[in-house]
């Protein structure tokens, strides 16, 4: 299922980075704090409780980075604190609900998830929640030394290239230009295709038939097919809103009626309920699109890129009276990343099927018909197009006129992280600090850190 890949990402909020290191030395020691911040503590078990984090998610620990971390973010918390930042407790609330909403499904139940942390639920929501507290006051204290920052100029970009090396600065990639008119096939006709092999399925398994042996002859998702049908215990809140609702009204046991999501049209059986997650087998079946669809639009297609061929009609009127992309059609066919709403193109933002196609083409040159994807649902829905590649703009060394922004941007984040590791360095002179002797083997990457250790009495 699509929302299962946001699982990694949501539940990195709380996860530190880092590389592998022996758990062995820290194994019999008795919890104990590792480390005073200012008026903060940090114990052992807070340390390892963010192991255990990465390690429920298979990533690699370095505790010692762990410890270097925390004893930053309680450094941005006490000036958070000076500065009298305030916590959106709406905000949080509903990231903690998210958050033990993952790790319910990644660990597979309540109990799995007490086993896996060897800590009651109420007692990991509470530390959860201090943690999605102190680590959001962290981050605006961030943004409050960035706000700091004077207003950067045109003059500061100037100084900045007539500073560094020309090998230093950064290479922008080729980018393109292109605008798109589009065609779908008959959804209706398809949906009521797919509908109707689903009913004769469903009806199939009433009869006796058995959901996982069907699920794996027919469903499309290839992640559950091979495990009959299978999901494996998971909160609701992962699942598209209408497929979860139609688990969680079910039954053990009973079939579902059709239904659709962005992925395709589905019918679920529910194996198990704990609250607000389920295990569930579902058969996916995605609407699919016959020759004669194909043919049809490839025909229209094909006329109307003549037409603007002869003259008798420009690409952007075309894409206004015949474009069936609502997002493109409005503005002349013109293409926009969906997800930064630039009108340029790197490679690897772009369709494949829509790369395949232009990188044989000039600037102004229209292609052939192709069938492409669109950007609902995971994979996107089929679609029909031509595609006019507007312009090509040639991989180069970043400039002052072509790529002023992109410069401003690194000049920004520069100066930036220049005001972090200031306040940083800065910080940890003036507070009150001490630091283990179990963590005297530390390479910190902060040097200030090493004088703040405790000396063994």
């Amino acid at each position: 299922m699509n929302n299962r890949l946001k699982i990694a990402a949501l539940c990195a909020l709380m996860v530190l980075s880092g590389v592998a290191a022996s758990a062995q030395r820290y194994q019999g020691i008795v919890d104990k704090s590792v480390a005073i911040v200012g008026n903060e503590m940090i114990s052992l078990s807070d340390v390892e409780a963010q192991v255990q984090a990465q390690r429920a998610q298979g990533q690699p620990t370095d505790r010692c980075q762990i410890l270097e971390n925390m004893m930053q973010s309680k450094l941005y918390l006490a000036q958070a604190r000076v500065d009298s930042l305030v916590v959106n407790q709406d905000q949080v609330a509903a990231q903690l609900e998210q958050y033990m909403a993952n790790y319910l499904t990644l660990t597979g139940g309540e109990e799995q998830l007490e086993e896996q942390f060897g800590k009651p639920i109420y007692k990991l929501r509470q530390e959860w929640r201090t943690q999605l507290e102190e680590q959001t006051l962290a981050q605006q204290e961030q943004q409050e030394i960035a706000k700091k920052l004077p207003t950067l100029t045109p003059y500061d970009v100037h100084q900045y290239l007539d500073t560094v090396e020309v090998s230093a600065l950064p290479v922008v990639p080729i980018k393109y230009q292109m605008s798109q008119i589009c065609m779908y096939p008959d959804r209706e006709a398809a949906a009521i295709a797919v509908k109707e092999r689903l009913l004769s399925i469903r009806e199939r398994i009433l009869a006796g038939e058995r959901f996982a042996t069907l699920a794996r002859l027919y469903s499309e998702d290839p992640g559950s097919a091979r495990k009959g049908g299978e999901l494996g215990m998971a909160s609701k809140s992962i699942f598209w809103p209408a497929f979860s609702d139609a688990a969680m009204a079910l039954k053990p046991g009973t079939i579902s009626q059709i239904v659709e999501t962005p992925d395709g049209f589905h019918i679920i059986e529910v194996l198990e309920k704990q609250g607000d997650m389920f295990n569930a087998r579902h058969i996916l079946i995605k609407p699919s699109y016959t020759v004669e669809d194909r043919e049809k639009a490839f025909k229209r297609l094909d006329s109307l890129r003549t037409a603007i061929q002869d003259s008798t009609i420009t690409f952007e009127l075309a894409a206004r009276f015949y474009s069936e992309d609502p997002a493109t059609r409005t503005n002349g066919g013109q293409m926009a990343d969906p997800n930064t709403g630039s009108a340029y193109f790197e490679i690897d933002q772009l369709k494949p099927q829509d790369y395949a196609v232009i990188q044989d083409l000039q600037p102004g040159e229209i292609s052939e018909p192709i069938e492409s994807l669109d950007n609902e649902g995971r994979d996107g829905n089929t679609v029909y197009k031509i595609v006019r590649l507007d312009k090509i703009v040639p991989a180069h060394t970043a400039t002052f006129e072509s790529d002023y922004t992109e410069l401003l941007g690194l000049v920004q984040n520069q100066k930036t992280i220049e005001a972090i590791n200031n306040f940083l360095d800065d910080k940890i002179k003036t507070s009150y600090i001490i630091i283990d002797p179990l963590f005297k083997d530390c390479e910190f990457s902060r040097e200030g850190w090493a004088q703040k250790i405790r000396k063994d009495s």
